[in-house]
């Protein structure tokens, strides 16, 4: 034991098991604790370059790895959550560090060869299978690089580290930064009855007496841009929305991201460079199911190929309801959501608003357990929530059947606040290990950004929140339904990213299920669950408007996809987004719309050059789904099946074979468009 690893009960970061112990988490003692977690881990790997050729010694870096990975994933999850200045300041300090820490193990050529020298005949399939990726990710850390070119690496490495936390912390920055109190109740005219209850408790937060508070968190903005119908305001908030951390609107420059985008761009070209790729884009795909850039665009040109003529005819046909019905001559883009929505109620006879009221959250998360345990076996069960790091957090426990242990846990963080990241999104928390003499077991993160309850109210969920909740638990599902016991290839590790997102899409689709919304609604008033006819309505809605939306993430896809390509040029990246627009898109934005600006996926997550995985796996989502579909008393057999080749494999085998192992071919390219309600 090293003399940092002496230490390491001392910190409440690195307890090793069991769920972290978050309340007692302080800033001040991060960065000590990452000191003591690299001096271990670096210990470790020393000592695994004695043993090369050792098959045993794969397990047990992967436990090395595992304790640093679980704790540093930690630190990220507080900041994500309750990011406050102490905090920021300790992770910006712990940042590098980490980065250089990994960026020399990832160089290390004695411990790549300590691995390389184990004879895959002498591993099981899942062992050879993490053998095989842990060469891989050396061979993309550098290890071949030498002299100034393994530095430049690092350096470069630890770079991007400091700027995509950067660029995180401006979006939120800009967010929290704009404000607008109202006191005109005729300016929220058409704003339901629940978002004006949040607004004004908002309000009284920030000591207003009377009126409500617009802010730019997602719940806010949606409802306005939705339901509000002062003109006027919609587009004050669009703008304000719109151009956060950027050079325009109403904190023109304050927080702009645009030269963190620059550098970024700048710095993932020149890794991809030195790794002997031809560009970013190139070298994001090595670990991904697609095979070059060429292939995904091809991909996404021709679904806007299909998709283009469908959503000018909605467009066209949304102008006309406009001009018509709501006196609204040129559509813009804070008409667009207002628009759609009053024309649902016109075509369809469905109002959001009204549906709303039928599906508070405890119902929706009832049905959805139990949708999970009928099609995947699993019973999931509310514990009481001990030493976690807000009070609206909620715990829960995940149980196999005839068992009374539970065998995973996942933690729920439901609504938007402040010093919380927007957005909605599944982490892991802990992976499954049985080193050591005490067994752990896997944990999640789901976290979403809920419009907040008034004081005394229930909470209510739009049927687009539903569609977010089912959507993150199936990618908690995929950790936390994994078998395997080497975290490098349990759960979504391992898993080629543009197929990720298969178990989270597939999940979502049971949100439009008849039998499954029955069971998740009850009117807030009545008690009464939604209506036969109002659910006929929203199946029937659900491809209204669906072209311009696939078209739009085809938008983000190609511009993400362009601009990794074409990083080594230093592409200008608002002509790079406009060029993309103009082939593809059909609604037309303002000149002051800096959507890149706060494009976090592609610049402060895991989504650079591979932001088309939403629609790649959408493919093979949409596939598997239509087998449930189409045979409603199969869906317990199906769903066993699912878990048994897909969910529980993780990074096990590659992402294909497992999914032609469920499905028995490979999937069908017009599913996508079919589920959407766009086949015609």
């Amino acid at each position: 034991m090293t003399q940092a690893a002496a230490t390491d009960l001392d910190f409440a970061l690195l307890a090793p098991h069991g769920q972290p112990a978050f309340a007692a988490i302080r800033p001040e003692e991060i960065v000590p604790a990452v000191t003591s977690l690299i001096a271990d881990h670096g210990a470790a790997m020393a000592a695994f370059t004695a043993r090369a050729g050792d098959p045993a010694m794969l397990a047990d870096k992967e436990e090395a790895d595992r304790r640093f990975g679980e704790a540093w994933r930690t630190v990220g999850h507080l900041l994500a959550v309750t990011n406050t200045p102490e905090l920021r300041a300790a992770h910006a300090q712990a940042q590098p560090l980490v980065a250089a820490h990994f960026a020399a193990v990832g160089q290390d050529r004695a411990l790549y060869e300590a691995i390389r020298a184990i004879d895959p005949a002498s591993l099981d399939p899942l062992a050879a299978r993490a053998r095989e990726l842990a060469l891989r990710d050396f061979e993309l850390s550098g290890v071949a690089l030498d002299g100034e070119e393994a530095r430049a690496f690092a350096e470069n490495q630890i770079e991007q580290g400091r700027l995509t936390t950067e660029y995180a912390n401006a979006v939120m920055d800009a967010t929290e930064a704009w404000t607008l109190h109202i006191t005109d109740a005729a300016r929220l005219a058409g704003v339901p009855e629940a978002d004006l209850a949040g607004m004004a408790a908002m309000a009284r937060s920030k000591g207003h007496e009377e009126g409500w508070m617009i802010t730019l968190h997602a719940p806010v903005v949606i409802a306005i841009l939705t339901y509000a119908q002062d003109r006027a305001l919609r587009e004050q908030v669009q703008q304000a929305y719109a151009t956060r951390a950027s050079d325009q609107g109403p904190h023109a420059r304050q927080f702009d991201n645009g030269p963190r985008m620059d550098q970024l761009l700048a710095l993932r070209a020149a890794s991809a460079r030195l790794l002997g790729q031809d560009n970013a884009a190139a070298l994001s795909l090595a670990t991904k199911m697609a095979g070059s850039p060429q292939e995904v665009e091809a991909f996404l040109l021709d679904l806007a190929r299909r998709a283009r003529p469908l959503a000018e005819a909605e467009l066209a046909d949304l102008a006309a309801f406009a001009r018509a019905e709501l006196g609204i001559e040129s559509l813009e883009p804070w008409d667009m959501a207002y628009a759609s929505e009053r024309a649902r109620l016109a075509r369809h006879a469905l109002d959001q608003s009204e549906v709303r009221r039928y599906l508070p959250l405890e119902r929706v998360l009832a049905a959805l357990f139990d949708h999970v345990e009928h099609l995947f076996g699993v019973r999931v069960r509310e514990e009481p929530a001990q030493g976690l790091w807000h009070g609206d957090v909620r715990a829960f426990a995940l149980f196999r059947a005839g068992e009374d242990a539970p065998f995973a846990r996942l933690h729920a963080d439901f609504f938007a606040r402040e010093g919380k990241r927007g957005g909605a999104w599944m982490n892991v928390c802990r992976s499954p290990s049985r080193a050591g003499a005490q067994a752990q077991i896997p944990m999640a993160y789901l976290v979403t950004n809920f419009a907040p309850p008034a004081p005394g109210q229930p909470v209510l969920l739009q049927h687009s929140d539903v569609v977010t909740l089912f959507h993150e638990m199936g990618h908690c599902l995929h950790h936390l339904l994994g078998e395997g016991d080497l975290p490098s290839i349990g759960g979504i590790s391992g898993v080629e990213w543009d197929a990720v997102e298969l178990p989270s899409q597939f999940l979502e689709n049971f949100a439009f299920d008849a039998r499954v919304l029955k069971a998740a609604s009850a009117h807030v008033e009545t008690g009464e669950p939604l209506p036969d006819d109002l659910i006929a309505r929203l199946d029937a809605a659900r491809g209204f408007m669906g072209a311009l939306a696939v078209l739009r993430q085809i938008e983000f896809a190609l511009f993400d996809m362009r601009l990794h390509v074409a990083a080594g040029e230093a592409p200008d990246v608002q002509a790079m987004l406009d060029a993309v627009r103009a082939e593809v898109a059909v609604v037309r934005y303002p000149a002051w719309n800096r959507f890149a600006h706060a494009f976090s996926h592609i610049f402060a997550g895991g989504y650079a050059a591979g932001y088309y995985s939403y629609l790649w796996a959408e493919l093979l989502s949409s596939d598997a789904y239509e087998q449930f579909a189409a045979a409603p008393e199969r869906q317990g057999e199906l769903g066993q099946a699912f878990r048994r080749e897909v969910l529980s494999q993780g990074g096990g085998r590659g992402a294909m074979d497992n999914y032609v192992a469920f499905r028995g071919q490979a999937p069908d390219p017009g599913a996508l468009l079919r589920v959407r309600g766009l086949a015609a």
